[in-house]
């Protein structure tokens, strides 16, 4: 209940609100890092737009043995946290309480991605089975609930055991667990705790009888990913059990089709469930477009107010449905899409990294620019949408005249209307030209020699979320025909194998090629079951007079992913 109303809802699992696992730039070794405040923000006002009411992060991290100290957890052994980490979920609950979202909080990961029970059982130098009826591993583990609950939040002076915008502790992620343990945790916690719900957190797609009757537990919920046929049956089954007993709802489903997931959506409106969770929201990216996260079976991370580049996972088609239903449970109709906010344009490098931090609920963007010194905006583009690549720039302005200045803004735009303008940033002076290649196709390329492919969509979890390359096999290549004055030469690569298989060439024709001194820089990924590909950036600034061609040989196999020349007109 909240007041004297029945409390329901339809919203989403946000993985990343309090810690960033998908920073995955070009360059970067460490995927992990903090959230800011605008990201924060972007995530819970996207969900108070879509009527959302709840949203349920991932778990508090936890040290693994051997990894480098430059990855941020939150808890770094016991009784030691981080305090960088812990102010920002300060911020995370801040935040939810300025825009009125509730925010479900697990403690601990059944899975290794963010650390969990073995991490904790490894400090002491034990097992992970024991994690769950060691007293010593279990007291580190309360140890972390005290911190929690008892800390003082130092933007709001709350402690979290007295904040309004916590919907629940649940005590952690899809557990392997016996139930003396849950029963233990969840008492302990109401110790601390009275004022909040504890929810159950086990990897079960059926109520038990334990949690049912257990007076510590006062929520019930289970996670949902199997057939559609077997997933109706357990839920209409745990709403039986748990009729006129404890409010049930579902805190996890997706990955399936969108026929099943609007089956179980509108199971849920119709039956006596308090509400279902999507899994997962993801919020637009401080540098730049959306953090993108695609599960190995295709399924991407939902990004609002929905993208044709999701249309593989109908990601328009289901937020527009999810939106509408989280009004229905209501008894409403939703209303148009509010009207975007005005969006920030970030420093620009030069014309061809031109980026802006996106507004909620903006299906598309509207870019200007003006010459330094005149008072005239001209629209250069009237629909880019920030939501087709990932961790590289948005909008390159090819239409630049080299030698002038320019100042840019940004506004955006959905179907209810458009924003004001952007800060304006500049002058920003076009001292060179570009060829610059996302592989989206081969329009760019002068000549192709081998066996080429491309690669959209497809396996972008092992790259970076890159959508759009090339796939070279060993001895193929690729050639780019250069204007005059060329000044330099970049090529990001995806490597399975060998990280020197590229070889780089040039020519004043297309008969003596001589090989380039390159320079190579590796960026070996964090490790983990989806078998990352090795990024590889090659570059050279020394070139031979006349050079028209540069060719790009693969002396392995290689996925091409973004090329970029620099050169000068005379």
């Amino acid at each position: 209940m909240d007041g004297d109303e029945e409390f329901r809802f339809i919203s989403y699992n946000i993985p990343n609100l309090h810690y960033i696992e998908d920073y995955l730039d070009f360059d970067q070794i460490n995927p992990w890092r903090l959230p800011d405040e605008f990201e924060i923000r972007d995530a819970l006002e996207t969900i108070k737009q879509m009527n959302g009411k709840v949203a349920r992060m991932y778990v508090l991290s936890v040290r693994k043995k051997g990894e480098s100290k430059k990855i941020i957890r939150h808890v770094e052994a016991p009784g030691v946290f981080d305090e960088e980490a812990f102010r920002t979920l300060d911020k995370v609950m801040q935040i939810a309480n300025e825009v009125g979202v509730r925010v479900i909080i697990p403690f601990i990961d059944n899975w290794w991605w963010w650390g969990g029970p073995e991490e904790y059982a490894a400090f002491r130098n034990k097992s992970k089975d024991e994690f769950w009826t060691d007293p010593q591993l279990i007291s580190d583990f309360k140890r972390t609930i005290e911190f929690l609950l008892l800390r003082r939040n130092i933007y709001t002076g709350e402690l979290y055991k007295d904040d309004k915008a916590l919907f629940g502790w649940e005590t952690g992620n899809e557990l392997v667990c016996s139930y003396s343990w849950t029963k233990e945790i969840a008492s302990f916690i109401k110790s601390l705790d009275p004022n909040h719900i504890v929810i159950e957190g086990t990897h079960a797609q059926t109520l038990t009888e334990d949690a049912i009757s257990d007076p510590n537990i006062d929520v019930l919920t289970t996670h949902h990913y199997t057939r559609i046929d077997e997933t109706m049956k357990n839920i209409l089954k745990n709403e039986q059990l748990a009729k006129e007993k404890k409010p049930y709802y579902i805190g996890e489903f997706g990955l399936n089709s969108l026929e099943n997931l609007k089956t179980i959506v509108d199971t849920v409106i119709n039956s006596n469930l308090s509400g279902i969770l999507l899994w997962s929201l993801r919020s637009h990216n401080r540098d730049g477009g959306f953090y993108m996260h695609l599960e190995k079976n295709g399924f991407g991370s939902y990004r609002f107010p929905g993208f044709v580049s999701g249309i593989a996972y109908n990601e328009k088609e289901m937020i527009d449905f999810m939106r509408a239903k989280a009004y229905e449970i209501d008894g409403k109709t939703a209303p148009p899409l509010e009207i975007p906010a005005s969006p920030k344009l970030l420093d620009i490098k030069d014309i061809y990294h031109i980026s802006w931090q996106g507004s909620v609920g903006a299906s598309s963007y509207i870019i200007e620019r003006r010459e330094s010194g005149g008072d005239v905006w001209t629209v250069i583009v009237d629909s880019v949408t920030d939501a087709d690549i990932a961790y590289k720039p948005l909008f390159m302005d090819t239409t630049a005249v080299l030698g002038h200045k320019y100042f840019y803004r940004v506004i955006a735009k959905n179907e209810s209307g458009k924003s004001e303008h952007s800060n304006e940033v500049g002058p920003v002076k076009v001292d060179f030209l570009k060829i610059i290649d996302e592989m989206i196709d081969d329009s760019k390329i002068f000549k192709k020699e081998g066996v080429i492919e491309p690669i959209l969509f497809k396996e972008i979890y092992q790259v970076k979320e890159d959508n759009s390359r090339l796939e070279a096999q060993s001895g193929s290549s690729v050639i780019y025909k250069v204007p005059e004055s060329i000044s330099s030469f970049l090529v990001d690569v995806f490597m399975r194998n060998n990280v020197c298989g590229i070889t780089l060439l040039a020519s004043d024709s297309l008969n003596n090629f001589t090989p380039l001194a390159a320079k190579i820089e590796s960026f070996p990924p964090h490790k983990n079951v989806y078998g990352f590909l090795t990024p590889v950036k090659y570059s050279c600034d020394e070139f031979p007079h006349g050079t028209k061609y540069v060719k790009i040989l693969c002396n392995d196999e290689a996925q091409l992913s973004r090329v970029e020349i620099e050169y000068t007109k005379k």
